[in-house]
């Protein structure tokens, strides 16, 4: 019985630190769709498979009355987008879903157009996507673990919400700062962060299932 106890706290402290270490002891099948290991054709697909799955969940929207900004899963596409493609097509696939709402109704909202995307009061969070994506690709790149991986996308969710407030700021005309940060972030912080572990659970997940010699 004190052998067995011996041996568990033993092993103890090595199982706590790969649970909270941020790079992942294994590769996996779904890391060729990085961009430093796919053909030009996968990460093509990648690309457009991506900006295509955020213009998607753009139409998954929930709007509460008076908030100036909807919930959407669009955010959930931009860190899967880092995580799965890596920083380089990360970004082109949000650069590409951007560039599609110039001409198509691609947005959480019916409006589209330079116009739309410039003008409306949730601009500052579209236009950080790419931004955001990348971070997440080169965080990614050695934190592949599901704490890394979790990690990785708490940055760029930051650098969205952060870009996001201030451009609410000033498209809306808010009094105050303090204002901003209420309907611009504290009201979606733990909306988001239930997405952030949902992400990273699912890319978690895939590359333990799709893990080499498994």
């Amino acid at each position: 019985m004190y052998v067995k106890y011996l041996n568990q706290n033993t092993h103890s402290p090595a199982t706590m630190s790969n649970l909270f270490s941020l790079r992942s002891s294994h590769t996996a099948l779904v890391d060729a769709l990085r961009e430093e290991r796919a053909s030009a054709l996968l990460q093509a697909v990648g690309v457009v498979g991506f900006a295509l799955l955020t213009a998607i969940a753009a139409q998954v929207q929930f709007r509460v009355y008076l908030w100036e900004v909807p919930i959407t899963l669009q955010t959930a596409a931009v860190y899967a987008s880092g995580l799965y493609l890596g920083w380089r097509n990360g970004l082109l696939a949000q650069a590409l879903y951007l560039t599609l709402g110039l001409f198509l109704p691609v947005f959480a909202g019916d409006g589209y157009g330079a116009g739309y995307l410039f003008g409306v009061a949730s601009a500052g969070y579209l236009l950080s996507y790419p931004f955001a994506a990348a971070v997440i690709g080169a965080l990614s790149k050695r934190w592949k673990a599901f704490s890394g991986s979790t990690l990785a996308s708490m940055v760029g969710g930051a650098l969205i919400f952060v870009c996001g407030v201030v451009w609410l700021h000033y498209a809306a005309g808010h009094g105050t700062w303090m204002e901003s940060i209420d309907k611009g972030f504290l009201r979606f912080a733990v909306i988001d962060l239930v997405k952030v572990l949902g992400v990273g659970l699912l890319y978690s997940g895939t590359r333990y299932l799709a893990r080499d010699g498994a």
